[in-house]
């Protein structure tokens, strides 16, 4: 079905970018990169591209990070995939477009005749196992919100109201699976292409256990790729074409091999001895390569942003958070640090994301700017929390990701922090990204340097992050009237208008409550061999998709 005749024309799509000769940077911590030694079957060559990290899982219920969701789009896929050309979302595993029922609410879609890389054909029932997985409290997975409010019975079944058989999913036949909504959300089409809603072998993964998805050797694929020669930790692995692919002939690759790239000056070694096709710069690399005619520019939608653990109790205190997020000033680090063309953040919602649905002014433009520089402020603020902890000191500890550029920007914070306020002492912990995910998970973090891209073009995507139920909250921030709203502009499909209206205040609220320290919207800046063709790069979703690109330097 065309999911536009469901949904209003609320927002303004975010783009995707098709590049020849240019695309934009992965994460902050490494990019993306490669470059062949021989030819595949049909002539194309290998390619070689660098991660910013490893890849922490290859469970789609379970993944939560950029690195993850690159991976998994590139061995699978839901029922729909986002288009080569950024337009919109094209049937995947779905055959077509589903039948709609006349009230908008139950869609059935017809799958298509495909199997997965054990020969097992692909059924319904991989799909409600895997939403039902998805919403059972049992699993815990942090993007089970996703569902809520959308399928039926779905935030029932996350609260442990109802049981995971009552979801709105059902397997008519092997070839036919009915969806029941509880809103038609105007972004229902992104949700069905994002890794928590892609298929699971229910066979496979109850006979895998504890086993499943910690290797390249536990996990199916039914994607343009198959994964190999990924042992669960290391710093490479392999994507091989899928021969059984249902789109196959445009699949051009067979071979893309990946490294862990975390030192920008190894992963410039490496591309300027043509051992990578790709490469993202930061900061001074970059200032270097202006005006080398392979560096691109591509704007984002990831949002960084200081991110307080409001479970201790200095952080408890809104008056030192509000401190935190006036004292650093995010003009020098976007020039300083940076040096991408990254824009200074006056909020979360990034901008250039989504439009008023009546005005089509930008939600960013809109909602002002809901957070600044000001050292003066600063230190008022932090004066006030002060007293009212009744302390005249404070250290508090910075958590990032061990990265050279995470380290440079943690580096530079610190010296803000600690220069703006007096009597702040910042101590500083880089840990791998994988151990930064787990100390986020578990609360073990004071302060830490956090970032959001979108999973699909609507703010909520942004403001839901600090629910007090979603899975993503870590933060222990909780506000009942946040909740009200962020609740009701799920809810509201009709009155686009009120909608529109409820996320503009939530976000307000949310700022005034200091519960983070927006810092800057990111620009991808990357070294891309001109043999590259065909190079992906959204700005929602995944980052990349490996589903078209094809080396040819011949």
């Amino acid at each position: 079905m065309d999911l536009e005749k469901l949904k209003k024309p609320a927002l303004l799509l975010g783009t995707t970018v098709l590049l020849a000769a240019c695309g934009n940077g992965g994460n902050d911590g490494g990019g993306n990169g490669g470059n062949g030694d021989g030819d595949s079957a049909d002539g194309a060559e290998v390619i070689k591209l660098p991660a910013g990290a490893e890849l922490p899982t290859m469970d789609s219920t379970l993944v939560t990070d950029t690195e993850g969701f690159n991976a998994l789009q590139s061995v699978t896929e839901g029922l729909y995939r986002q288009s080569e050309d950024g337009a919109g979302f094209d049937a995947a595993l779905a055959e077509g477009e589903p039948e709609v029922s006349e009230d908008g609410k139950t869609l059935t879609f017809t799958l298509k005749d495909v199997k997965w890389s054990n020969g097992d054909p692909l059924t319904a029932n991989d799909f409600v196992y895997s939403w039902r997985r998805l919403v059972d409290p049992a699993t815990a997975a942090s993007y089970n919100y996703l569902a809520a409010g959308v399928i039926k019975n779905a935030s029932e079944i996350i609260n442990g109201e109802a049981d995971p058989s009552e979801l709105g999913v059902e397997a008519v036949d092997n070839h036919t699976l009915k969806v029941e909504l509880e809103s038609n959300v105007p972004y229902l089409n992104s949700l069905f292409a994002m890794a928590p809603f892609y298929p699971l072998n229910e066979k496979f993964v109850t006979e895998k256990g504890d086993d499943y998805a910690t290797n390249s050797d536990n996990l199916l694929y039914i994607g343009p790729y198959t994964l190999e020669d990924w042992d669960g930790t290391g710093l490479s692995w392999k994507y091989i074409k899928n021969p059984d692919y249902w789109d196959a002939d445009a699949v051009k690759t067979d071979e893309i091999d990946i490294q862990v790239i975390k030192e920008t000056s190894t992963g410039l070694n490496l591309y300027e001895t043509g051992e990578l096709d790709r490469l993202a710069l930061t900061g001074d690399y970059i200032a270097q390569k202006v005006d080398d005619p392979d560096l691109v520019k591509v704007p984002t939608s990831s949002l960084f942003y200081l991110k307080y653990n409001v479970e201790k109790e200095a952080l408890a205190n809104v008056n030192i958070r509000k401190a935190l997020s006036a004292a650093v000033d995010r003009q020098a680090y976007v020039d300083r640090v940076l040096q991408n063309g990254s824009q200074v953040a006056v909020g979360l919602v990034p901008a250039d994301l989504a439009a008023n649905p009546s005005t089509k002014e930008d939600f960013r433009a809109e909602s002002g700017e809901l957070s600044t520089f000001d050292v003066d402020a600063a230190k008022e603020y932090w004066e006030k929390g002060l007293d009212e902890l009744g302390v005249d000191s404070l250290t508090l500890d910075f958590l990032s990701d061990d990265s050279e550029n995470a380290k440079t920007s943690s580096e530079f914070i610190q010296a803000q922090l600690q220069e703006n306020l007096p009597g702040l002492t910042v101590t500083l912990t880089n840990v791998p990204f994988k151990n930064r995910l787990q100390k986020d998970d578990s609360g073990d973090y004071d302060i830490q340097l956090a970032g959001w891209s979108a999973d699909f073009a609507d703010p909520i995507n942004y403001l839901e992050l600090f629910e007090s139920t979603n899975g993503n909250n870590s933060t222990g921030y909780s506000n009942p009237d946040y909740d009200k709203l962020i609740q009701s502009a799920r809810a509201e499909t009709e009155d686009l208008d009120k909608r529109w209206s409820e996320l503009l205040e939530a976000e307000k609220l949310l700022l005034d409550d200091g519960a983070i320290g927006p810092l800057y919207q990111r620009y991808g800046a990357a070294l891309q061999s001109p043999s590259l063709e065909n190079f992906v790069t959204h700005t929602v979703g995944a980052d990349f998709d490996y589903k078209w690109v094809v080396k040819n330097s011949k």
